[in-house]
């Protein structure tokens, strides 16, 4: 019997030449040919059973055809030579049985042919024509013969292997051969295949259609029962199990999982034709060796997966989740034949991470769905290993940027890079697939994280300052780690970020984020910047846009109540730093202080500041929405007045923390005077004040103050049925309405305190009580008429103040005769409050001026141009300069009133701002830039000859000016300039256009600033959109009809 090794073909160098590949196809197709009866019924395109008799006539016919016909002896004599040295063949070709004779003679044939086509490989192949194509192999086959090919491997794994199987996996013993002769024969039928199965043009078509039968063929010879495989000798079922392993590993791996699979069916299956124990459980063994091997897990899951052609079918199986779970179950189980647990961790999670970077997007939400699924499956039943193996990789080049990385950054110089971009970018993806999609809150994944949430808080700052895909991502991981984690730990990891603590570790202080070039980010270490100023307001910007972002990142965290819950964490933190400043000396003032204690002083005073500018912040950016139940509000009201009891209103903050308290105690009175429909259990929450209201009657040194307390105390005591008048008098006063009207707050909550700035104008001075007068006066006209609004917009108190101003800006906008009368009064009232220094107060005295000059603008524009133009002399430079951005601020709104009657003034306009780019101060050459660069926007194609003008300044500014921020704006005129005339840039600009090209192409070579070269890109960009509309214009598919006289 021949073995399961390769035999060389002997007549490759012998003295005739062997026969062709076509002539034992011949021999095939005579063997396999079709009943002589049937030959003309046969449809076409499908094959015809063949009984008994034809094989026998066919076989005949194939031996009579090599003994006595023309050019068949050497066929003859290679078929001699391969029988010779597989007996079990020769015995079979002899035999009685036509299918078993048959099924013999096509393995000897197909033998011949894997001779043949063998010997023709090796053969040196001729050189090709000069010119021409390189011919085919020699072994190669015409499509005709693969063709037939095909239905002789058919045909012999049908009659040679298939009624051989034992139970469970062939027909069954009714069909199958006689006794005591399976074994034998199978193993002969199996030899021969596995022979063909080594050459690959016989291989491919053998094992891409035969496979399973051929599996399990070899599984029943080497490792099935002693009584499958009598007449086999051992060395010949280890000969099976050896060819076993070498076909699985020379097989397409998702494939052979695949029959795998279909051989071990199901764990529990116990019908007639189920496959029995002893071949499911080499199967699970044989899969588990298909795991183990490199690159095994993505063969298991492509295999396990596989089962579509694309498309919809392909979709549905993306969104087949539970068998996606199923498959990260699977991985996640350490197979019987591992040594242990953690060498198969080790071995298979590198793997299970590179699921996540798949490119086929066909299979590639698969994938990942099975990776996030054996990730969390991993972490819940083994913490450790999952996180030593799988987490910490995972989060590995977010931990290389963070500062609690030990990192010998002193070795590497400025400007390397420590985290690529595509590594980066990659990172935060998977933690996004695997924490924020996968959306399991376990501690150990909430725990993994944390560590890491400082790097992704600053990249998301980051992105927010530039155009970025990292933005969202980011976003969404900060988000879901807030929602799904303890309210003390979530709050802690909000103070992490905005500074206050060390909860969570930031970005590395060496480090830096740098823009990437595929709209990512990567981490390199930071330049050393000897400039102290420079240094030093950098610092300030990053922290600003860190708190910004933070804002932002509150405001989608309002209805889950912790935005409120870290706002009132902050009012806290305000009165800890408070006490601590009166409890703590003052270094710097008290003679004999170390400098250790200088140096805490510093960083107690930063903390406070950095307190201060997030309770800024917030009460800017989500105070509007910042409360959502009653208990948020007591918290707040709360804060508010420990603060009143602890350190009353002295010093130089007196009138704002007299404010602060006013409003929160009007806040109070408007609760109970009707702004919220109160339960029984709010007034439960409201006890919780009394205390607090008590000790504020005894010890706050305000009398008024004190009788409002004692009043709120009272009225909350008894639900609201006792409630003096001076409720009435605050709550009116915070809510801004008059007595006897209605007050209530939307949703049903109690009106946020920041909310209403305007109107927190309750103040202490002129003898009056906490809300008494103030705010009501600020919302309507006293019974003086405008005249007390002039008076009122003089007001000490900045709330009144502003208050006052919008008045007066809405009696402008809706032109009433009083104030037409007064306008150049009311221009000087403007103008003297524009330059106030409290941020309300000026702003709306901006709009107030804007409103006036869009209304009256031959009369306002003139003086406001001179005022504008009006150089700073003497001590006030810097105030001066403050004064002429704000009015620029004013022109600029004046400019988008006028729309397109700004053409009108156009010349002084230019003119005042061209002569303001000149000034020595740069802020006010930045923001004259900056209005210069809005107006052409406005202008448009009105620019006319004075594109000259702006031209030259611009290009001057932007080549010569030392600071990068004047530098940044001229490049961004160019931008706003482009952006505007859109489609006219070939008209208008037709004279200096290649001038502004210049002058960005010099910008992105030659500027060091990163802010500059951006502006200078973008404008590029613009430039070449606008180049490529008109030169290639869109195709418009058009018939003209033209109707001839």
């Amino acid at each position: 019997m021949a073995a399961l090794t390769d035999s060389a073909p002997e007549m490759a160098g012998g003295a005739q030449p062997g026969p062709e590949p076509a002539r034992v196809l011949e021999a095939l197709e005579l063997l396999l040919g079709p009943p002589a009866d049937s030959d003309s019924a046969a449809e076409p395109g499908k094959e015809r059973a063949l009984c008994p008799q034809t094989l026998r006539r066919n076989a005949a016919a194939l031996e009579e055809r090599l003994s006595g016909a023309a050019g068949w002896a050497a066929l003859r004599q290679l078929r001699t030579a391969v029988l010779s040295r597989a007996p079990a063949l020769a015995a079979g070709v002899a035999g009685p049985e036509p299918g078993w004779a048959a099924a013999c003679g096509l393995l000897a044939l197909l033998l011949c042919l894997k001779e043949r086509l063998a010997a023709l490989a090796a053969a040196p192949a001729a050189p090709a024509a000069p010119g021409a194509p390189p011919p085919p192999g020699a072994d190669t086959l015409s499509v005709g013969q693969e063709r037939a090919l095909r239905r002789a491997l058919r045909a012999a794994v049908g009659l040679g292997l298939l009624p051989h199987l034992p139970p469970g996996l062939g027909p069954g013993p009714a069909l199958g051969p006689p006794p005591g002769s399976r074994g034998a024969r199978l193993f002969a039928a199996v030899a021969a295949l596995v022979e063909l199965a080594r050459l690959p043009a016989l291989g491919a078509p053998l094992l891409a259609r035969h496979l399973r039968l051929l599996l399990c063929g070899l599984c029943a010879l080497g490792h099935g029962p002693a009584a499958l495989c009598q007449g086999v000798s051992d060395a010949e079922r280890a000969q099976c199990r050896e060819a076993l392993g070498d076909i699985l590993d020379r097989v397409y791996q998702p494939m052979a999982v695949q029959e795998l699979l279909v051989l071990q069916g199901q764990p529990k299956q116990r019908c007639p034709g189920a496959a029995p124990g002893w071949l499911r459980r080499l199967c699970g063994h044989l899969l588990s060796e298909r795991l183990l091997r490199p690159s095994g897990v993505q063969a298991v899951v492509r295999g396990v997966l596989e089962g579509t052609d694309g498309g919809a079918g392909a979709e549905a199986a993306a969104l087949d989740w539970r068998k996606c779970d199923a498959v990260g179950k699977i991985l996640a189980a350490c197979p019987q034949q591992c040594l242990s647990l953690e060498d198969y961790y080790r071995q298979v999670c590198p793997q299970i991470l590179d699921l996540l970077h798949v490119q086929d997007k066909v299979s590639a939400r698969q994938f990942q769905r099975v990776a996030t699924s054996t990730v969390l499956s991993m972490a819940r039943e083994q913490p450790q290993l999952a996180e030593r193996l799988l987490l910490q990789p995972l989060l590995a080049p977010l931990r290389r940027g963070s500062e609690a990385t030990e990192l010998a950054l002193q070795d590497l110089t400025a400007g390397a890079v420590l985290v690529p971009e595509v590594e980066l970018g990659s990172c935060v993806e998977d933690v996004l697939k695997v924490f924020v999609v996968g959306n399991d809150s376990s501690s150990l994944l909430l725990g993994s994280l944390q560590p890491v949430l400082g790097v992704v808080f600053s990249l998301y700052s980051f992105a927010r300052q530039n155009v970025s895909y990292l933005r969202s991502p980011c976003q969404d991981i900060l988000l879901w780690f807030l929602e799904k984690a303890e309210q003390e730990q979530a709050l802690a990891v909000l103070g992490g970020l905005a500074g206050l603590s060390s909860h969570v570790p930031t970005l590395h202080p060496r480090c830096q984020l740098q823009v990437g070039s595929e709209g990512g980010a990567a981490i390199v270490v930071q330049e050393t910047i000897s400039d102290e100023d420079e240094a030093l307001y950098q610092k300030i910007s990053l922290e600003q846009c860190h708190v910004e972002s933070l804002v932002e990142l509150l405001s989608h965290c309002q209805k889950s109540g912790l935005a409120g819950d870290f706002f009132i964490h902050c009012l806290k933190e305000l009165t800890q730093v408070a006490a601590e400043d009166e409890e703590a000396p003052n270094p710097a003032v008290e003679p004999g202080g170390s400098l250790l204690e200088l140096e805490q002083e510093q960083a107690r005073q930063g903390r406070k500041l950095l307190v201060l500018q997030l309770v800024a912040a917030l009460c800017q950016g989500v105070s509007d929405t910042v409360f959502t139940d009653m208990e948020q509000v007591q918290q707040f009201l709360a804060a508010v007045l420990q603060r009143a009891c602890a350190h009353p209103a002295r010093g130089p903050g007196a009138a704002a923390e007299a404010q602060t308290l006013a409003m929160a105690m009007g806040l109070v009175a408007a609760v109970l005077g009707g702004a919220v429909q109160l339960k029984s259990s709010d007034f439960a929450v409201l006890k919780r004040l009394v205390p607090l209201l008590e000790e504020l009657s005894r010890s706050y040194p305000e009398p008024l103050t004190q009788e409002l307390a004692s009043d709120l105390r009272i009225a909350i005591l008894t639900h609201g049925a006792c409630s003096p008048g001076s409720l009435g008098t605050a709550a009116h006063g915070l809510l801004g309405t008059q007595p006897g009207t209605a007050a209530r707050s939307p949703a049903g909550r109690a009106p946020s305190p920041p909310a209403h700035r305007d109107s927190s104008g309750t103040e202490q001075s002129r003898g009056r009580a906490p809300g008494a007068s103030a705010a009501p006066r600020a919302h309507s006209p006293a019974p003086g008429g405008l005249q007390e609004l002039l008076e009122s917009a003089c007001d000490p108190q900045p709330p009144a103040r502003a208050a006052a101003l919008r008045h007066l800006a809405s009696l402008v906008t809706q032109r009433d005769p009083e104030a037409a009368r007064l306008q150049e009064k009311l221009l000087q009232v403007f103008l003297e409050n524009v330059q106030h220094e409290d941020a309300f107060v000026y702003l709306s005295a901006i709009q107030g001026v804007a409103l006036l000059s869009s209304e009256y603008p031959e009369r306002i524009l003139p003086v406001l141009l001179a005022q504008y133009e009006r150089p700073a002399q003497g001590k006030e430079d810097t105030m001066a300069a403050v004064t002429r951005m704000k009015l620029g601020e004013v022109l600029m709104r004046v400019t988008r009133a006028l729309g397109d009657m700004v053409f009108r003034h156009r010349e002084p306009l230019i003119r005042a701002f061209l002569r303001g780019a000149r000034d020595p101060d740069g802020a006010l050459r930045a923001s004259s830039l900056s209005n210069l660069g809005e107006l052409c926007q406005h202008l448009g194609f009105q620019l006319g000859s004075i594109i000259h003008e702006v031209t030259c300044c611009v290009t001057a500014i932007a080549r010569t000016d030392p600071e990068a921020e004047v530098r940044r704006a001229a490049v961004h005129v160019v931008v706003l300039l482009l952006r505007g005339l859109s489609e006219k840039v070939t008209e208008v600009l037709r004279d200096v256009l290649r001038d502004l090209y210049r002058l960005l192409k010099h910008v992105a070579a030659a500027e060091r600033d990163a802010a500059a070269v951006l502006h200078a890109q973008l404008a590029l960009e613009e430039l070449d959109a606008a180049m490529r509309r008109v030169l290639f214009p869109p195709q418009t598919l058009e018939k003209k009809i033209v109707v001839l006289p």
